[in-house]
């Protein structure tokens, strides 16, 4: 494992992105318990483009238009229900002063969701693993293991730093109806632009 790896690791991962919004709704709304358990979701949903990468199946979304316009729409319209939901204050930003209103299952299932119905991410890992084998690599199965399992825990680290922040800072802003409204239509916004940038997305 090198250097690069990780400085390439730590940047991609530090970026906002679906995951980094998911999980700072979960603290702002929740609490530091919801946060950590959206920041596992998030981690657990980037197992399976990890899987295809190593597998090769990523291949298949890039050669074939339908197989990755199909996935990206659902992705999409994901994206679209989730900023309704938050504006509706029943998704990701509804904030419950029962912390066990929502199971961390439900939180789990909608972390994962959230990358899963991303073809970009497959795709990502597929150009981006490669790079950290060596080509004369005698076992390249059981190094790019490794550095997706480094990938992976520094994501639930960055993504628990992310969601105990916003967890921090929950009381000052519940208590404020006129932020949370703004924060509210703040989410709401971002998840719409990343749906957007996601239905623009070429292989």
């Amino acid at each position: 494992m090198s250097a690069d790896f990780l400085i390439t690791t730590l940047i991609v991962v530090i970026s906002p992105g679906t995951g980094v919004l998911y999980t700072l709704a979960a603290g702002l709304s929740r609490g530091p318990k919801s946060s950590i358990v959206a920041a596992f979701g998030c981690t657990l949903g980037i197992l399976p483009h990890m899987a295809a990468a190593i597998l090769g199946l990523a291949a298949l979304l890039h050669t074939s238009a339908l197989a990755f316009q199909t996935l990206k729409y659902l992705g999409v319209a994901y994206l679209l229900y989730m900023a309704w939901m938050t504006l509706q204050e029943h998704g990701a930003l509804k904030v419950e002063n029962d912390v066990k209103a929502r199971s961390s299952l439900q939180v789990i299932v909608e972390a994962v969701l959230l990358n899963l119905l991303n073809p970009k991410l497959s795709i990502f890992f597929f150009a981006f693993l490669p790079q950290f084998v060596q080509a004369d690599e005698l076992h390249p199965l059981p190094h790019m293991l490794l550095l997706s399992s480094i990938f992976m825990l520094l994501t639930f680290v960055v993504f628990v730093g992310y969601g105990l922040f916003a967890s921090a800072i929950r009381r000052h802003v519940v208590s404020r109806p006129r932020i949370l409204t703004w924060m509210r239509r703040s989410f709401a916004a971002a998840f719409v632009a990343l749906g957007a940038k996601l239905a623009l997305a070429e292989r």
